[in-house]
């Protein structure tokens, strides 16, 4: 038995197996623009996913026992390749015209069924199918042995394919290049397993045919006359873009589905009506010498925390590249008065020693949500540890006034009270209206 009858397969199983995790990875990430980082979004895939696996694992069977030839084995490979690269261009128009005219709760589900459905099936039939084949290549084995071995190449190939989806091709690659290099990869593998060749130049041509991937998925790159920068950071997909707010010339900053940030382009007034609040520290302590802004966006508020008072400014933003964008795109000036964190605004609270006159939390996680871990009464207790004795809190918070259903902005007050007897809360659209809208809290010692 030699070595290329041995491991032919597991290695496609492999790859296979990468993939998997590649197109799941990258589908929450795909998805997370239209409806939010949400836990609606994550378990939409998952589910979707593992029933589209589970069901290939039985058809996969079933087929590997009737027609049980590597021809098609391969061809199944190269078929999960097309339907990766076609399904994500009809994805792009897809849910451009569908993904906002749904609910957060009900359009990941659907998404996720119609974009994802049909090549995780289709890679779900290979492993039965591989085990089927590597059992007629080598007899000598059983069952329960080429099963292991399988699935050892299976669930590595998906652990390399997690990690190397999280820790190298989002940074650095985005997701559609990601997405469309792995549907040219599926194909080339597909077809070259196929050939009937000496082992040693069919792995020098499939090598050989991969390298053109990345040269081939950027022809795919388009963008809107008024996009200036769009990337997938290790957080959410970011997009810059020009256009005109109350009648004057602005930049946008949008952060996955949320327009999160904006600057004018010929003045530097607050865009955005709930950033005016920051101000509400004049109020309490008009002199600040030490602030805090958790959340970055387009640094609106410590660029007028800095022209408006002499405090040292620090920034908490868990996105690195938002800083840098900040200086290229929103003129974040290069003062030695801020000083960007990237870090966590709870986690810099926690280990930082400064007492702040001024903490203004202003951070994003999906559509219409604030991070939950950023509303709790023990975060809450931690920002009031550590203000000065004539400190001054806060936070805009996302949320709805009304009752029908019951909004959890009442308890987000209640429990903001709880810590701050000095309290006050704002409605910036109105404090009668039901609709989701910006609350800013304010609480001082």
């Amino acid at each position: 038995m030699n070595f290329y009858t041995k491991y032919t397969i597991p290695f496609f199983v492999f790859i296979t197996g990468a993939c998997v995790l590649v197109i799941e990875i990258t589908a929450i990430r795909i998805l997370s623009p239209y409806f939010g980082n949400t836990i609606f979004t994550v378990s939409s895939v998952i589910s979707v996913v593992l029933a589209a696996l589970s069901l290939g694992y039985y058809a996969g069977g079933k087929l590997a026992d009737k027609y049980p030839t590597e021809k098609l084995f391969f061809g199944i490979i190269s078929a999960s390749g097309g339907a990766v690269i076609f399904l994500h261009l009809i994805g792009t128009v897809f849910l451009a015209n569908f993904g906002y005219k749904v609910s957060i709760i009900e359009g990941p589900i659907i998404s996720s069924i119609i974009l994802f459905f049909l090549q995780s099936f289709l890679l779900g039939t290979l492993s039965p199918f591989a085990i089927k084949l590597q059992k007629m290549r080598i007899e000598e084995m059983g069952v329960g042995s080429v099963s292991g071995q399988i699935f050892f190449w299976s669930t590595l190939g998906s652990i390399f394919g997690s990690l190397a989806a999280g820790f190298y091709l989002i940074p650095n690659f985005g997701i559609d290049k990601i997405i469309l290099g792995t549907g040219f990869l599926l194909i080339i593998l597909g077809l070259f397993g196929r050939l009937k060749i000496n082992a040693g130049l069919k792995t020098f041509l499939i090598i050989l045919m991969l390298l053109p991937i990345p040269f081939l998925v950027n022809s795919f790159n388009a963008s809107k006359d008024n996009v200036i920068y769009q990337q997938d950071s290790l957080y959410q997909k970011i997009i810059i873009s020009d256009g005109f707010y109350g009648g004057q010339p602005a930049r946008f900053l949008m952060q996955d589905r949320n327009n999160s940030a904006a600057g004018f382009l010929d003045s530097n007034d607050l865009v955005y009506e709930y950033t005016k609040y920051y101000a509400l520290y004049q109020i309490f302590n008009p002199d600040p010498k030490e602030t805090l802004m958790i959340g970055g966006g387009a640094y609106s508020v410590p660029k007028a925390m800095l022209e408006n008072s002499t405090a040292q400014v620090d920034v908490a933003e868990i996105d690195p590249l938002i800083f840098e964008l900040g200086k290229t795109y929103f003129n974040v000036p290069n003062s030695p008065r801020l000083q960007n964190f990237a870090q966590d605004g709870r986690r810099f609270l926690h280990d930082s020693n400064k007492k702040y006159d001024v903490i203004f939390s202003d951070a994003y996680a999906s559509f219409y949500s604030t991070p939950e871990h950023l509303t709790t009464q023990e975060f809450f207790k931690l920002a009031k540890d550590k203000l000065s004795a004539n400190g001054v809190f806060i936070a805009n918070v996302v949320g709805s006034l009304g009752n029908k259903p019951k909004s959890f902005a009442f308890s987000e007050m209640k429990t903001f009270k709880s810590v701050f007897e000095n309290s006050y809360f704002f409605g910036v659209t109105s404090p009668t209206s039901s609709n989701i809208q910006n609350l800013i809290f304010v609480g001082y010692n």
